[in-house]
C-alpha cells in the first residue's frame, strides 16, 4: 500500500483537505494561549516504524509539524501532554482489542516508547491508555482541570481512531478542540479526510499547524472569538 501523504506532499494535500471540508468547517475558533494545552497522541515507535505491522504512514509525514507544535507550546510555557497506548504482556487489559487487532503494543518494550525526536521532557505528563480515547479510564480529565485548560490542541496518530475519539470526548467535556489537519495522520487519505469532515461539522476547529502556532504566540487573543 502506497503512502497517501509524505512530508513533501503534506502542504499541498492539506490545502486540498481544507478546501474539501470548508463548507462544514465554520466554527473557526481563536486559541486562548493562557488556557491552552497540547496533547500529543500515540507518537510511538510501534506506529512510526515502517517495519511495524501497525505502521502509520501519515504519522511519519506529520512528525515535523508535531515537533513544531511541541516546541511552540514549550516556548510559551504551556502544557505539553503525551499519550502512550500500551497493553500488559499477559493481555490483562486487552479485551475486545485483542480480537479486533492482530498486533498489540506491549508496555515496557522499545516499540512502546515515544519517538526519540519528540520525547517528553522531565515533568511533562504522559497518559497511559488502553483504548482509543485518551480520556477513557485515565486521569487526563483531572489533569486538564487542575491546569485550568479550556482549549485543547490535538496532534498525533491515528487521525480516525485515537485522535478522533479523544477529540469527541474533549468536546463532551466542554473543551474547545483545535485539530490541525497537517499534524494528525492515518493509514489512508479516505480515513483522514472522513475525520476532518466529522470533526469540523460537530466537534472541532480544523486548521493548520502554522495557524495554530500563530494564534498561540499572538498577544490579546479573544477567548470566545472567531477568526477573520
Amino acid at each position: 500500500m502506497g503512502h497517501y501523504v509524505t512530508t513533501e506532499t503534506l502542504p499541498e494535500r492539506t490545502k486540498e483537505w481544507l478546501r474539501r471540508i470548508e463548507a462544514y468547517n465554520q466554527h473557526r475558533l481563536e486559541l486562548d494561549p493562557a488556557a491552552a494545552a497540547l496533547l500529543v497522541i500515540d507518537m510511538q515507535n510501534f506506529f512510526l516504524d515502517p517495519a511495524s505491522p501497525t505502521f502509520t504512514c501519515g504519522g511519519l509525514a506529520v512528525l515535523p509539524n508535531v515537533k513544531k507544535l511541541i516546541a511552540a507550546f514549550r516556548r510559551q510555557g504551556r502544557p505539553v501532554i503525551y499519550t502512550r497506548h500500551v497493553h500488559h504482556p499477559d493481555g490483562l487489559d486487552v479485551g475486545i482489542m485483542g480480537w479486533w487487532w492482530e498486533g498489540r503494543c506491549l508496555e515496557g518494550t522499545p516499540e512502546s516508547e515515544i519517538d526519540v525526536g519528540i520525547a517528553p521532557l522531565p515533568g511533562e505528563k504522559v497518559i497511559i491508555k488502553h483504548r482509543y480515547s485518551a480520556f477513557y479510564n485515565t486521569d487526563l480529565e483531572t489533569v486538564l482541570r487542575c491546569l485550568g485548560v479550556e482549549d485543547l490542541v490535538l496532534c498525533g496518530i491515528m487521525t480516525n481512531l485515537c485522535c478522533e475519539s479523544t477529540a469527541r470526548d474533549a468536546y463532551y467535556r466542554d473543551h474547545r478542540v483545535f485539530f490541525p489537519a497537517d499534524a494528525t495522520g492515518s493509514v489512508s487519505e479516505e480515513m483522514h479526510l472522513a475525520t476532518l469532515l466529522n470533526l469540523a461539522f460537530g466537534f472541532a476547529s480544523v486548521l493548520t499547524t502554522d495557524e495554530l502556532i500563530d494564534q498561540l504566540c499572538r498577544r490579546g487573543s479573544r477567548p470566545g472569538g472567531k477568526t477573520g
